[in-house]
């Protein structure tokens, strides 16, 4: 099975390099990396050009991440896609590896797993253990970790991309609408196979929690869906008891 990884980057010369060298290191062979640009104006190209595995970048302006996201996935040939984005690293060289024995091994057409959030020094700051699946559970204020998702292109193809009119939930969007909406069935694989620098988009103030607070409700509005009362409320408190102490 191949597996294609998108991974967006924008002058992203101060973390790319341990995000590419996890990739390369990986035992698993058959991976199609693409990288999709947004015409950076640092280093980035340069630290592309300098990994021979990459199969594929382009460089130009785009309309943010998500967009950036599906550009790489109209651009992919494999069976399975994840997203790594260009602060993140796996932890490990046999990920790819041990995540194509689990699709190999069960019937289902997605999977997720754990990971830990670190500052600059390498510290882990938070640590996001996602657990066993079940639907309802988003109904909870759940979701998987975005970067720890992987799913069989044929749903991309069959229900649709990231909606870029979203500016930071378009992910939670997306897994809602494949898995609440569409019921596709998902595996947790119980392992962390993420670090992730902290500080991402959704997580950086008060201003932007707000902002994807409204982003998600409308997720649900738009799938036609019905949330409980306390959905999005819960959502963003479980992420207060993920912080180390």
């Amino acid at each position: 099975m191949k597996v294609s990884l998108i991974t967006p980057t924008y002058n992203s010369s101060k973390t790319l390099l341990k995000t590419l060298e996890s990739v390369a290191r990986q035992t698993y062979k058959d991976i199609e990396h693409i990288i999709i640009d947004g015409k950076s104006s640092d280093t980035t190209i340069d630290i592309i050009k300098s990994f021979p595995h990459i199969h594929k970048y382009i460089s130009e302006p785009d309309n943010g991440m998500y967009d950036a996201m599906n550009k790489g996935i109209k651009l992919s040939s494999g069976e399975i896609i994840g997203i790594l984005n260009s602060d993140d690293y796996y932890t490990n060289d046999k990920v790819i590896e041990n995540i194509v024995k689990q699709f190999e091994q069960r019937n289902m057409d997605a999977l997720y797993a754990d990971i830990n959030y670190i500052d600059e020094k390498g510290k882990i700051i938070r640590k996001w253990r996602s657990g066993d699946y079940a639907k309802i559970k988003f109904l909870d204020g759940w979701m998987p970790p975005h970067p720890t998702f992987f799913i069989k292109k044929v749903f991309y193809e069959k229900y649709g991309l990231y909606q870029t009119s979203f500016g930071i939930s378009a992910d939670y969007e997306l897994m809602l609408r494949m898995l609440f909406k569409y019921d596709l069935e998902a595996f947790y694989f119980n392992e962390v196979i993420i670090h992730m620098l902290t500080g991402g988009q959704s997580n950086s103030s008060l201003k932007k929690r707000i902002q994807a607070n409204v982003e998600d409700r409308r997720a649900w509005e738009i799938n036609n869906l019905n949330p409980h009362w306390y959905t999005l409320l819960k959502k963003p408190f479980k992420k207060v008891i993920q912080y180390v102490q």
